[in-house]
């Protein structure tokens, strides 16, 4: 039987990655520690997966070029501390990949994380070699442009509607439909479910293992 989908798009943070907490935590400290105005837990699951700057631009409006740059210095150290534990991986995500893997679909990552982050977390995950590609926030647009996806299925030779994205953010799924792609979000990262919904994906999952599901 054909595949539904030949290329399955996966957000990484809140969706293969447990980090929603420590991305909070971070931020919170970077922006304390540089006496800015420190932003509420749900302000800041708010925009992860958004690049860099536009979380800046959204959560800190108004810094000039060199304390944007020092602001992003302060969270990425923070979040980089080798004193820290590796973030871990969700329950099962190991497993879906390989199933999907077996079952013949590509893999990719679209992630607003820059590309030393994602590298860093490849490398912490082990997760590397399950993925024919990725894209990061600097090196297209960010979401909810869909920018990224486009490419990564062109890269692939696939056309948008044989490719699904998953995520755990309202951009992630739009980001997917500007491009003409079906739409998986996942509940258990840092968007509810009914702001997911606001996106009209094709499911809302809540474990990983159940994404196989729908492909």
């Amino acid at each position: 039987m054909e595949r539904q989908y030949e290329l399955i798009i996966f957000d990484w943070d809140g969706t293969l990655m447990d980090s929603v907490g420590r991305i909070v935590e971070c931020w919170q400290e970077a922006a304390r520690s540089l006496s800015l105005p420190v932003a509420d837990d749900n302000a800041v699951r708010g925009i992860i997966g958004l690049s860099m700057a536009e979380a800046i631009q959204t959560l800190v409006p108004g810094l000039d070029e060199g304390q944007t740059l020092t602001f992003r210095e302060r969270y990425r150290d923070l979040y980089a501390d080798p004193a820290l534990a590796p973030t871990p991986v969700f329950d099962g995500v190991e497993a879906l990949l390989e199933s999907l893997q077996a079952s013949g679909h590509k893999l990719a990552v679209a992630t607003g994380k820059a590309r030393h982050g994602l590298e860093r977390a490849f490398g912490h995950s082990g997760l590397k070699h399950h993925f024919v590609s990725s894209r990061t926030a600097c090196e297209t647009a960010s979401k909810p442009d869909p920018q990224m996806v486009l490419e990564l299925c062109r890269e692939q030779g696939v056309a948008p509607s044989r490719a699904l994205m998953v995520g755990d953010a309202w951009f992630d799924l739009e980001m997917g439909r500007r491009a003409g792609s079906d739409t998986v979000g996942v509940s258990y990262g840092a968007g509810s479910t009914e702001h997911l919904l606001t996106a009209s994906p094709k499911a809302v999952i809540h474990r990983p293992l159940e994404l196989l599901e729908w492909v």
